[in-house]
């Protein structure tokens, strides 16, 4: 029970301030728009149950996957990198977080089913991945289930239920926080949510770079390595 508790712990440490519940549920928010309250929860419900699906996928057959199709992890990490900062930069040049009026009366003409099916399109991409589990978490889900212990059996199964409770726990918080982003936002002056956005995006877009840059280190290493020995 210990190795479960100390997978636990590691891997929620290490995903947290990637998944970001809080900071992702308000960039939700501003790419949702004003929406009718049943609506925020059919999302958050469907994001969560997919973001615990897409982790507990990468956890199983991830590496596998990148073995199969030769794709290192540093590979990875840079495109996963600029994902990410892509997203923190269009974020942060955005002029107005808030609905636009047409906007506000597109959605209020909608029936709520309507709204569903227009939003559904894009609970995977990109409210799921690379909103609420981008490529940061891919790297480390990746990295975690490559040290899991594989013999013997106890261990390893162990080491993967521990997994799969900091996962089921981080996506009960992104449903929590996703359903009632609405209410936070109302909670916080419309100068301090604009503040936070620009705030989170700026962290996203360093986040994006920091994780380009780790991968882009060894790639760099492996080509000038080899030439420093020579006179």
């Amino acid at each position: 029970m210990l190795l479960l508790w100390n997978y636990f712990v590691l891997s929620f440490s290490a995903l947290l301030p990637l998944i970001n519940p809080l900071g992702s549920a308000l960039i939700f928010l501003s790419l949702v728009g004003q929406v009718p309250i049943p609506i925020y929860h059919s999302l958050a419900r469907r994001i969560a149950i997919n973001t615990a699906i897409f982790l507990t996928v990468i956890d199983l057959v991830g590496a596998t996957l990148l073995r199969f199709f030769g794709i290192s992890l540093p590979i990875v990490q840079v495109a996963g990198g600029l994902v990410i900062a892509s997203i923190g930069w269009s974020l942060l040049k955005q002029e107005d977080t808030e609905p636009s009026h047409e906007k506000m009366q597109g959605a209020a003409a909608m029936k709520p089913e309507d709204l569903v099916g227009d939003l559904r399109q894009k609970i995977f991409y990109p409210f799921t991945f690379p909103i609420t589990a981008g490529p940061g978490c891919i790297v480390v889900m990746l990295t975690l289930a490559a040290h899991t212990p594989q013999r013997p059996i106890r261990d390893n199964l162990l080491a993967h239920a521990g997994l799969l409770i900091a996962i089921l726990l981080l996506c009960l918080s992104v449903y929590f926080c996703y359903a009632h982003a609405h209410r936070i936002a109302q909670r916080i002056s419309p100068n301090t949510v604009h503040g936070i956005l620009r705030v989170t995006a700026f962290i996203l877009l360093c986040i994006g770079v920091q994780i380009a840059w780790n991968g882009l280190v060894p790639l760099l290493a492996s080509v000038i390595h080899p030439h420093l020995g020579t006179p």
